[in-house]
């Protein structure tokens, strides 16, 4: 019974609160808007939007010199990340099955631990740094550390049910995958999300103004 739940109602209810719950959330910040910039535009907005979007995952010169350790851990979780979410063989089945009626190419098993082990100590890296550090620690709210800890939790769960052996391990991970997708859309793991937008505005605004953001 609790079986077919977690595989079935609990999945598409899960599924539909993430979907409609990041569709809200990204309606609101467009229906916000921006004030009317009534000053004469130097350059165009368009322009200075993609080009903040996109020269944002090269760090400047002084984030590169004195962050470091969250860089480096950053690019290796979400790299990591990436690579566990889309290219793990049982996920590629899972999306071909459930959502995409299609698959693609999948990591070998030695790919996938290495991904693991990757993203394993970036995200160890950053929980680290956010306690330890005083300013990032006051910064830090427990929306941060629930975040952290449910997707610790995914990729723990992932990892040991990979075998598909046990089908206890497998119902484990699914309930909380289904957790976090509800989870995501009222938390700060939005940033997957709205980054895109944040880096926009900020290069439009400054583009406008003549300023390479």
């Amino acid at each position: 019974m609790i079986a077919q739940l977690i595989d079935g109602p609990l999945w598409y209810f899960s599924l539909t609160v993430f979907v409609l719950g990041v569709l809200w959330r990204l309606f609101m910040i467009l229906r916000a808007g921006v004030k009317k910039d009534l000053a004469v535009p130097r350059d165009g907005s368009g322009a200075g939007a993609l080009r903040a979007i996109f020269s944002r995952f090269v760090p400047e010169r002084t984030v590169r010199r004195h962050g470091k350790v969250q860089l480096i851990a950053g690019y290796m979780f979400h790299l990591g990340l990436f690579a566990l979410l889309f290219l793990a063989r049982p996920h590629v089945d899972f999306f071909a099955e459930r959502m995409t009626g299609f698959g693609w190419w999948s990591m070998p098993y030695w790919a996938f631990i290495v991904a693991a082990e990757i993203a394993f100590a970036g995200l160890i890296m950053l929980w680290l740094y956010r306690l330890l550090n005083p300013v990032t620690r006051l910064l830090s709210s427990a929306d941060d550390y629930v975040g952290t800890v449910l997707v610790f939790l995914v990729m723990l769960s992932g990892c040991l049910a990979l075998a598909q052996s046990v089908e206890a391990l497998r119902l484990t991970h699914l309930l909380l995958v289904e957790m976090l997708l509800i989870y995501f859309p009222f938390s700060s793991l939005m940033h997957a999300f709205t980054f895109a937008f944040s880096r926009g505005y900020t290069g439009a605004t400054m583009g406008r103004k003549g300023i390479r953001a």
